[in-house]
């Protein structure tokens, strides 16, 4: 039976990237690079990676890439300064769960942008744990942060199910080992989740799906270590 429930963030509770595409496109317009919709999801969404790479590969010099990271950081806490809009079905969904099973949020947000993020809704008392970009050293697509959330959790693999929204996430979670349901972000519908445990498109699917996954399924393996 599933003990646990890992929850990515932005995309999944609160839908937040738009506004971190707005902050990138802004950047990288101040040295002639318009971002389209679609890169942000391939490159951010998809790869896990800044979509300042497009400056580095316009042959933009290092010191101007960090003035635009900063940029990016402080334009985005002030698209976030009203909080985020929760996802729908979200609060529901939680409250559903809430005492049923062991919660945490794992999370490529800073902190910062995280508590920007939630200043003004009701959703982090549903949470057992919190894991922020501060809390870990490499980010999604990268498994540590799910398998320091499996540690922390004292719980099997197989004892454990991710929500996620983008690839980079679901191959975070694949590669710790843990099942890993998907709700495909609007931002990248086009994204493939077939090998996906399962693929739902609203979360109030989910308290019936966890109520039917039993240890029968198995968990994939790990394709990495465990944590140092």
């Amino acid at each position: 039976m599933i003990k646990a429930v890992f929850w990515d963030n932005d995309g999944v509770l609160v839908d937040t990237e738009y506004l971190y595409f707005e902050a990138s496109r802004d950047a990288l317009s101040q040295v002639g690079i318009e971002l389209t919709l679609a890169q942000f999801a391939h490159i951010s969404l998809g790869l896990g990676k800044s979509s300042l790479c497009l400056a580095t590969q316009q042959g933009i010099s290092d010191d101007t890439i960090a003035t635009l990271r900063q940029y990016i950081n402080q334009r985005y806490a002030e698209l976030l300064q009203n909080g985020a809009n929760p996802m729908e079905g979200a609060e529901e969904t939680l409250a559903a769960l809430h005492g049923k099973v062991t919660m945490a949020i794992v999370t490529s947000s800073r902190r910062d942008h995280f508590d920007l993020i939630h200043r003004n809704n009701d959703l982090l008392g549903f949470f057992d744990f919190i894991l922020t970009r501060e809390d870990y050293q490499h980010s999604k697509p990268n498994p540590e942060s799910y398998l320091k959330a499996l540690k922390i959790s004292g719980l099997q693999a197989e004892e454990c199910l991710v929500i996620e929204d983008t690839r980079r996430g679901f191959e975070a979670a694949r590669q710790a080992g843990l099942r890993c349901v998907v709700m495909p972000n609007r931002l990248a519908p086009e994204n493939n989740f077939n090998d996906a445990f399962q693929v739902i498109r609203q979360l109030q699917e989910i308290p019936q799906l966890i109520l039917t996954v039993g240890t029968s399924a198995p968990a994939p393996q790990p394709l990495s270590g465990p944590l140092p």
